[in-house]
């Protein structure tokens, strides 16, 4: 596993509960509604099985069941503890959302993931099958734009208890592992329950 050093920002963040922590991070990438009673931050790793287990197998449904219906929104972090590779495609899925294509490039890469899928050539590769400006987004990856960001992401999903990927926090309540959908259906439940109690 990595270590990173926080930066200033972030130690100052030491005295904040979970959830702002998480918006100290500011704009992520986001599935769903901003006013979403109930938010899931993923911190995942591009190159890890069982991130993308998740993105086969649960994340479908939760789309399903609670994004398209207005009370989830999933918000994606970097949680890049794998090397090198998981650097670069972090790096690459950011440059992609610079031209507005972040999910089409992550779906990209955890349907490609396996052995020198994320090799430099490979990570343009996608980005020309989705139709990105090529120059914009080589020259994105080589100046290593969103390296600190990847990094940052990466030490504060560390510095709030993550331990292995995926990590999640729905509402600002830690979940490790890629856990079956009925067991964030059970944790969603409960957050949609709250949040009603507090208007009533």
């Amino acid at each position: 596993m990595l270590a990173f050093g926080l930066s200033p920002a972030l130690e100052a963040s030491k005295d904040l509960s979970v959830e702002e922590t998480l918006s100290a991070l500011g704009k992520g990438p986001m599935l769903g509604s901003s006013t979403a009673p109930v938010t899931i931050v993923e911190f995942a790793d591009f190159q890890c099985s069982f991130c993308r287990k998740f993105w086969a197998d649960t994340l479908p449904k939760l789309k399903e069941s609670y994004v398209e219906q207005g009370q989830v929104r999933v918000v994606y972090r970097h949680f890049a503890i794998l090397g090198k590779f998981s650097e670069q495609a972090a790096m690459a899925a950011d440059c992609a959302g610079e031209q507005g294509k972040f999910w089409e490039y992550h779906d990209r890469l955890f349907a490609n993931q396996g052995a020198l899928a994320f090799t430099q050539s490979k990570l343009e590769q996608y980005g020309r099958e989705l139709g990105l400006k090529a120059g914009n987004f080589k020259r994105c990856l080589a100046n290593e734009k969103y390296r600190k960001k990847v990094e940052g992401e990466t030490a504060v999903a560390f510095s709030l208890g993550g331990r292995g990927t995926p990590s999640f926090f729905v509402n600002g309540r830690l979940m490790v592992g890629a856990q079956p959908f009925d067991v964030f259906q059970t944790v969603i439940e409960e957050e949609l329950e709250k949040s009603l109690s507090r208007k009533k």
